[in-house]
């Protein structure tokens, strides 16, 4: 699925183009710049001189090898080639000699030859290099301004209204959100044992996908086919900070790390704390996997003060502690997490934390290891930006997290006989653990 997200990402991004004639490569003539983003710009074809843009950027802002870059880039290429039958003598890599500027120029040169065999595909071919080569830095991204559906609402969401379970297999259905899911009778702790198709598109992508389903209360096997659409969520659903009382202990559940989370989610808690003796709280970040890491420090420090969170650290070593916000006051109350494969970034920098600095416990699943650090963004002339990292996180022991993920201390993953029960087994291991 991550090879149909990738090449949609490429195809959405391809634009109609016309004959030119070959230009002499622009590098020769000193680098471009790479800038921040300017404001609203319009779309343009991604042409190879956005590529060269940003293949100097990426080789200016990281330790990226150059060499590697026009490498995959070649091969997308070729596949492509092949893949349309329409492959050329030609297409051959050109000799690499490490010289940046050169290595681009002899790279150019040969990518215009081919194009001019094949016009029509000139700005496409240009797309999927440009996909290919930020898809071999880990953590950046080619992106574009989001498009919203032409009936779309405040609120909507879009896709195949479901939410599954995290790799490896079985997957299976944790929730049903709605849409094309709900209407197919879709329920939670259905198994989906196979998906021609991406399970989250993004709008515009409106492929239809086919599942082979098994629904292991019954045995029933059967397959559908949903097309991704616009439908309406429950406005509940999309609260930022939900919290109740679960016998004495204050349950608030963090979606994201929004502005404002940390404070939303402590007012929360004093809701919960006045008039009555709370034992703990349970923190549920399961799904949390976008946000600010600010927040998460600031929802972090009324466990903890005085500690150092995370390193963030450049290329060459150099690392800068982060600290708590210790102007955020002490609850005192004992803490357990809730996290599993959703939890990433922000959550992770949390839950890293909690675990190396002995605030709390961590009970669930591994969280996704997909904690990118501090971003910068850089326009590539044509509207569309590259998303770079330009410092990674370690944990407050120095640990690597990204790619790796925090390990629960107790480990309750989910299951689909739990989802089709509507049981939850961690949230009660950890209402356990904050009981008298």
């Amino acid at each position: 699925m991550t090879i149909l997200r990738i090449a949609a990402a490429g195809l959405s991004l391809l634009l109609a183009a016309g004959c030119s004639t070959p230009a002499p490569p622009r590098a020769e003539a000193g680098l471009p710049a790479c800038s921040p983003p300017s404001g609203s710009v319009k779309m343009t074809p991604t042409t190879i001189d956005v590529v060269e843009r940003a293949y100097f950027c990426i080789l200016g802002e990281s330790q990226a090898d150059g060499r590697e870059l026009l490498t995959v880039a070649f091969a997308a290429l070729v596949r492509k080639l092949v893949q349309d039958g329409r492959d050329l003598p030609g297409a051959v890599m050109p000799a690499l000699t490490g010289d940046r500027v050169a290595d681009w120029a002899a790279f150019e040169t040969r990518f215009r030859v081919i194009a001019d065999r094949l016009p029509v595909l000139r700005d496409g071919l240009a797309a999927l290099m440009l996909v290919a080569m930020v898809g071999a830095v880990r953590h950046a991204r080619w992106e574009r301004p989001p498009e919203v559906p032409p009936d779309h609402h405040d609120g909507d969401g879009y896709g195949l209204g479901l939410r599954t379970s995290a790799p490896p297999s079985p997957l299976f259905v944790t929730a049903v959100d709605g849409g094309p899911a709900r209407a197919a009778g879709l329920r939670p702790g259905d198994v989906i044992e196979s998906a021609d198709g991406e399970l989250a598109p993004v709008y515009p992508d409106a492929h239809p996908v086919r599942l082979r389903l098994l629904r292991p209360g019954t045995g029933r096997r059967w397959s559908v086919t949903l097309t991704p659409g616009v439908y309406p969520r429950d406005p509940a659903a999309l609260r930022v900070v939900r919290s109740e009382s679960r016998g004495g202990v204050a349950y608030v559940r963090v979606s994201g790390f929004p502005p404002d989370a940390a404070n939303r989610a402590l007012r929360a808690i004093s809701r919960l704390r006045a008039g009555r003796v709370l034992t703990g709280v349970v923190l549920d970040l399961r799904g949390n996997g976008d946000g600010s890491s600010t927040e998460a420090v600031r929802l972090l420090s009324a466990f903890v003060h005085e500690k150092v969170t995370a390193h963030g650290c450049t290329a060459d070593g150099r690392c800068q502690g982060v600290w708590t916000d210790d102007t955020v006051p002490l609850l005192g109350l004992p803490l357990v997490v809730l996290v599993d494969h959703g939890c990433a970034a922000a959550c992770e920098h949390f839950a890293a934390a909690v675990k190396d600095l002995r605030a709390g416990t961590l009970v669930g699943a591994r969280t996704a290891g997909a904690i990118p650090g501090p971003a910068r963004r850089f326009d590539l002339g044509n509207g569309t930006t590259l998303s770079l990292p330009h410092r990674h996180h370690l944990g407050p022991g120095g640990e690597v997290v990204d790619g790796i993920g925090v390990p629960p201390d107790r480990h309750v993953p989910p299951t689909a006989r739990d989802a089709a029960a509507g049981r939850d087994r961690a949230l009660e291991a950890a209402l356990t653990l904050l009981r008298p």
